[in-house]
């Protein structure tokens, strides 16, 4: 059994964060385990309240995971604070994992800050040389990159600027552009792939950041390739916004368990036992 480990932020709802990143480790059959960075009060409409946890309770939650059952990979959500990415980082130098997939959580989709700006910096010049693959939003590119990215060129010169911080591979996600189809780049220091699909028409996308970096993170623990994962996390990706769910009165989840459920011949909607 594959050991998948997810430091991040507790989503009350449930669409996002350590909820969906534990829902789609199980869906791909890997062994979820968490350090939780900070508790949230949220739902479809937004963040109502967010409670840091102190850097050292996040660094034990690493040790306390490392020490005895180990992991395969590790993915980085909502971090919050400089002082909580400093805990992480050296806890992560401690016990070094050869795949980190960093989300570089900024910004919530009904706009609450995730990510203090005094974070940045430390997010920068110590988290992203320890990534595998860093999954920004145009948004995060842009903060990352220094520039606006508002095109397929622009997240192109991005995937270059970031990769010079450090990570081994860059994925700039093109979901916030507009258009018919959707796509990602991904850069490895020299080469572009390019991974596109159509648009899924809905509004409830809430956690797709989360998804998609976890799923990538479970494949890559799996022994997938980096382009292997992108690609196998994008057809996940369709099918849980396909059978998104329409609940609360804003941006509603993602269907994670959706795969399981079609498998089994259930409505992904209704739920039911699927096994």
């Amino acid at each position: 059994m594959r050991r998948v480990l997810t430091i991040a932020g507790s989503d009350s709802g449930g669409g996002a964060g350590i909820q969906a990143d534990l829902k789609t480790f199980c869906a791909f059959g890997v062994y979820g385990m968490t350090a939780i960075t900070a508790v949230t009060a949220q739902n479809t409409k937004g963040v109502d309240a967010i409670f840091p946890l102190p850097p050292s309770m996040v660094a034990q939650q690493v040790e306390s995971i490392m020490e005895d059952i180990g992991v395969d990979a590790v993915k980085t959500g909502m971090l919050f604070s400089e002082d909580i990415i400093r805990a992480v980082v050296q806890a992560l130098r401690k016990w070094p994992v050869e795949y980190l997939v960093v989300d570089p959580v900024m910004v919530a989709k009904s706009k609450a800050v995730l990510l203090e700006e005094q974070a940045i910096q430390a997010l920068v010049q110590e988290l992203l040389p320890l990534a595998h693959v860093v999954t920004p939003n145009l948004e995060e590119a842009s903060v990352l990159a220094g520039f606006p990215v508002q095109n397929l060129r622009d997240m192109e010169d991005a995937a270059r600027r970031i990769r010079e911080k450090g990570p081994r591979y860059v994925l700039v996600k093109g979901g916030h552009l507009p258009g018919s189809e959707v796509t990602d780049v991904l850069f490895d220091g020299k080469d572009f792939t390019y991974f596109s699909g159509p648009r899924i028409a809905t509004p409830n996308t809430h956690g797709t950041g989360c998804t998609y970096s976890a799923a990538i993170c479970a494949l890559l623990a799996l022994g997938y390739t980096v382009k292997e994962a992108v690609a196998e996390a994008r057809r996940y990706m369709e099918l849980v916004i396909a059978h998104a769910l329409p609940l609360g009165g804003g941006f509603g989840p993602t269907n994670h368990l959706a795969p399981l459920f079609l498998r089994a011949g259930l409505d992904p909607q209704e739920g039911g036992r699927c096994w």
